[in-house]
């Protein structure tokens, strides 16, 4: 007899941001059908950091197109934390009308509890999102193992999707495997 999978609750609270929804045009084309007129949805894990910002960033100007729905994770100790959350929304807010004036993508935004690997990976199962996408410090391959590393355990564990690791910009050749 196999033995039950332990279903995980966690905690997370959702982000309310400004409703800024892009006017999306008929299809011009006839090939622009099914997915591509209903938009994909896309994963960013996000935090204060400069990489973070980077791969938002790359995000946008590589990857998003219009009709998109560009999911914005942040993992944190406590979602009961005020001062944190408040920052986190704030910084999901900023990000949200940068993704609308940049590539008239909409947005939501969600802050989830716990290790912040194991949090993206079970928001993409949640999502089945297009790909997962986030920085990167650009340590070397030892100092990941010895040190752990989220790219390294998402790009490992995250089943429901692709994961993008996006170099940070002064990491140079040295992340590019």
């Amino acid at each position: 007899m196999e033995p039950l999978e332990e279903v995980v609750e966690y905690s997370w609270r959702e982000v309310v941001l400004p409703s800024l929804i892009p006017v999306v045009p008929e299809p011009e084309l006839e090939r622009e059908t099914g997915e591509r007129r209903r938009g994909r949805d896309l994963l960013v894990a996000i935090d204060h950091g400069p990489n973070s910002k980077h791969a938002f960033d790359w995000a946008l100007v590589h990857l998003c197109r219009l009709a998109d729905t560009l999911h914005l994770v942040h993992a944190v100790s406590s979602v009961h934390n005020d001062v944190v959350y408040e920052s986190s929304r704030e910084l999901m807010e900023k990000l949200a009308v940068e993704a609308f004036q940049v590539a008239l993508v909409r947005t939501k935004a969600r802050i989830v509890e716990g290790d912040a690997g194991k949090a993206i990976c079970r928001e993409a199962e949640r999502l089945k999102p297009a790909a997962v996408i986030m920085g990167t410090r650009g340590r070397s391959i030892l100092q990941s193992v010895l040190q752990g590393s989220v790219s390294e355990y998402c790009f490992h564990n995250c089943k429901a999707a692709p994961v993008i690791i996006v170099p940070g910009k002064d990491a140079g050749e040295q992340s590019v495997i």
